[in-house]
């Protein structure tokens, strides 16, 4: 008789007692059953409905999150594309003519202020040099925009309508537009250009239409001598695009590459936790020791990440060398590493708070609250996205401009922001982390017989 086999002591049949196999005097599953990989999903036992009520009940909970965050996350971003613009950029109308055309110019077109940008008139004597003056201070962002009358114009117009004037007259001298594009390619391409632009034709069709009826009334000679084009165009102007975004490869580093940067930190985060936790260093280390870990490692791993960053974009010929020379390429390097470690230690205090499992609901509030800030001016979203001065993508962006367009240098304020996001990390981190080590030392104790 087999040695898995035995007689009943009552009937004497002999009965199997091999695992697996079905006691047919009865319709009772065995655990065999319940065997990995042997259910389906709407199998009716016990266990099989429990793990499938956990299952759904999870999955409803996360969506209904999901849910929430769509509506509360996404509206940051939704509202800040919507709104735009909520605010006029500022312009300023200067006249360093003083003649005729100039007050022409102020008066029409300081009454076409429009939606996108909003006229403010400055006198020429803020400017006591002249237009090297007002190119300074719209290099220095002090406003947006910029439409002066060039001194001289109306003497000039006058000259060339006697025919005294050598050499040619050019009419779009007479007026000049100064911009920066590489300030926010987006606004100066979609806002304010066009809304430059169009004003600017109809001021110069009406000074042309008001020229030719003030020469028509006094002499029909005067006005058959007079070349036609200077009738059809008397006036006209000149856009300077001081800083223009002339490198497509940049939009990389000052808008879609913060989102890289963000992934990377995001990446890096996991790897950290998911080390600590193979290895057991998790539990084994002393709160010093763990903060210090938790501190330190993502650091030096963000300087290594932002090093091969850096040298990715070089290896595309990305200019570093506009603003600060050779050493442009160590600040942009710098500079992505504040960034990433700026983010980063964010995304790691936040693991230590929410945990796993809701991690992604502040990963995407971070993303979507940077990026809102970054495609169009903060100057021409609603007030409520001025927190965008401190956020970390705003500062990455605006020290890129500066390294790559010789833009607007604050790339020290940047630098300072950046490190107080990183101070404020590595505070808030151990108390966290201190909250979090009472409770597993508390549920250690719990466990002890």
């Amino acid at each position: 008789m087999s040695s898995s086999e035995h007689k009943s002591p009552r009937s004497g049949s002999i009965r199997s007692t091999s695992p697996g196999i079905h006691d047919h005097r009865n319709n009772e599953p065995t655990p065999a059953q319940f065997q990995a990989f042997s259910c389906q999903f709407f199998d009716r036992n016990e266990a099989a409905s429990k793990a499938r009520y956990i299952y759904t009940k999870i999955l409803f909970f996360r969506t209904c999150l999901i849910i929430v965050v769509m509506f509360a996350v996404f509206s940051i971003y939704w509202g800040a594309l919507s709104s735009v613009p909520a605010r006029g950029l500022q312009g300023w109308i200067v006249d360093f003519d003083g003649g005729r055309v100039g007050q022409a110019i102020t008066r029409e077109l300081s009454g076409l202020s429009t939606p996108a940008v909003s006229w403010k008139v400055r006198s020429s004597q803020d400017f006591p040099h002249g237009t090297r003056d007002l190119v300074h201070a719209i290099l220095e962002e002090h406003c947006w925009i910029a439409v002066a009358t060039n001194p001289g114009s109306t003497l000039k117009l006058d000259a060339a309508l006697k025919g005294v004037i050598d050499p040619p007259y050019n009419a779009s001298h007479a007026i000049t537009v100064y911009g920066i594009e590489a300030r926010n390619e987006n606004a100066f391409r979609t806002l304010i250009r066009p809304n430059v632009e169009m004003p600017l034709q109809k001021v110069t069709h009406d000074f042309a239409t008001q020229l030719i009826r003030e020469l028509a009334s006094n002499s029909t000679d005067t006005l058959s001598s007079i070349n036609p084009e200077m009738l059809v165009r008397p006036i006209y102007f000149t856009v300077n695009n001081l800083r223009p975004f002339d490198i497509p490869l940049a939009t990389a580093v000052t808008y879609v590459g913060l989102i890289y940067i963000l992934i990377l930190s995001f990446y890096v985060v996991n790897s950290t936790l998911l080390a600590r936790t193979a290895s057991g260093l998790e539990r084994r280390l002393t709160l010093s020791s763990l903060i210090r870990i938790r501190v330190i490692t993502p650091v030096i791993i963000y300087f290594v990440l932002s090093c091969f960053y850096s040298i990715v974009t070089l290896a595309f010929k990305l200019p570093f060398d506009r603003k600060f020379g050779r050493a442009g390429f160590v600040v942009f390097w710098m500079l992505s590493w504040f960034g990433m470690t700026a983010t980063g230690l964010a995304l790691e205090t936040m693991m230590t708070l929410l945990t796993v499992k809701y991690i992604q609901v502040f990963l995407i509030l971070w993303m979507i609250s940077n990026v809102s800030v970054c495609l169009w001016p903060i100057d021409a979203l609603p007030r409520v996205y001025m927190y965008g001065h401190a956020a970390p993508f705003y500062q990455i962006s605006r020290g890129v401009r500066t390294i790559v367009f010789n833009t607007k240098n604050e790339v020290g304020l940047n630098f300072g922001i950046l490190s107080v996001w990183i101070i404020i990390s590595c505070l808030s981190l151990p108390l966290i982390q201190w909250y979090r080590r009472r409770e597993e030392v508390h549920q250690v104790q719990d466990r002890r017989p």
